[in-house]
């Protein structure tokens, strides 16, 4: 039987008492969303924290909302909200994309956007696709608020910049015009951890590549995104033959490792086929924007 070790539980009921929670238990106290990844980790022993703070009641922290020319997505967003906005649809489908294949409607009513970051799984969907677009991450502690870019947010596998006495916020994304995205997923069945996975965003200026961001998971790229191949697109025709080489380019540099979804050849050749489709979807996206 699996058992989680003892462990104190305190419910917050505001930003504020969450974070004065954590000042008081310090860094063996972990905080509680959604917890689909958090309390199975506990019951297999491979999480013991001290201390369980739960947030469930941060109703603050639940929205998407456009703050002038940012898109803003609480922490504690539910996948199923974020997935049910028309205004992330609007302007980021990207999200719509990612949000259909993950896990089940009974994981995407409970778990949490905030949850997915902080989890830091290297398989995990959002992570690609808010690095595809830009987007920083707000995380407040006693010393206030700082802005951490997602491409920097995470440290490792199961490890972000979120130091112990700080709290994830918020998420904001620039919202620019002429831009497309999209995401594009390979999973063993409906609802798995991604054998690998690709979103793109693209901004045109005519049929040129202004912009271009691709955010890959489960296939070891660094920060889950793939910088060259976004580098040789800035500024070249948006052509199939540049979306293919841009897909080859992001395999190129990443690292996958063989486990029970796939050995490290085949996630590496999805890496560079999921970059090129989402990138052609992307592209269309934008077209039919301008």
């Amino acid at each position: 039987m699996q058992v989680p070790a003892h462990f104190e539980y305190e419910r917050a009921t505001s930003v504020d008492h969450a974070l004065a929670l954590l000042a008081k238990w310090g860094s063996e106290a972990r905080v509680v969303a959604g917890g689909h990844s958090l309390i199975p980790m506990m019951k297999l022993r491979l999480a013991r924290p001290e201390a369980l703070i739960d947030i469930n009641d941060l109703e603050e922290l639940a929205y998407v909302r456009l703050d002038g020319d940012v898109l803003a997505v609480g922490a504690m967003t539910r996948h199923a909200d974020l997935l049910a906005s028309p205004l992330v649809g609007e302007h980021y489908p990207i999200f719509h994309d990612a949000e259909r294949v993950i896990a089940d409607p009974v994981v995407r009513n409970r778990g949490t956007v905030g949850g997915s970051l902080c989890q830091a799984d290297p398989s995990e969907d959002l992570s690609a696709a808010f690095a595809a677009v830009g987007a920083a991450a707000v995380v407040r502690g006693p010393g206030g608020e700082r802005k951490v870019p997602v491409r920097e947010f995470h440290t490792g596998p199961y490890e972000t910049v979120v130091a112990p006495g700080e709290l994830l916020i918020e998420i904001v994304v620039p919202v620019r015009p002429g831009g497309g995205s999209a995401y594009e997923k390979v999973e063993r069945r409906v609802g798995d951890w991604a054998v690998a996975a690709a979103g793109a965003a693209v901004w045109l200026d005519g049929d040129t590549v202004s912009d271009a961001g691709i955010g890959l998971t489960a296939v070891g790229a660094a920060h889950f995104h793939a910088p060259e191949a976004e580098e040789f697109l800035r500024g070249s025709p948006a052509t199939d033959a540049n979306l293919v080489e841009a897909g080859r380019i992001a395999a190129a540099h990443c690292e996958p490792v063989a486990d029970q979804r796939g050995p490290s050849d085949y996630k590496k050749h999805l890496a560079g086929e999921l970059t090129t489709r989402a990138l052609r979807r992307a592209v269309e996206r934008a077209r039919g924007a301008i």
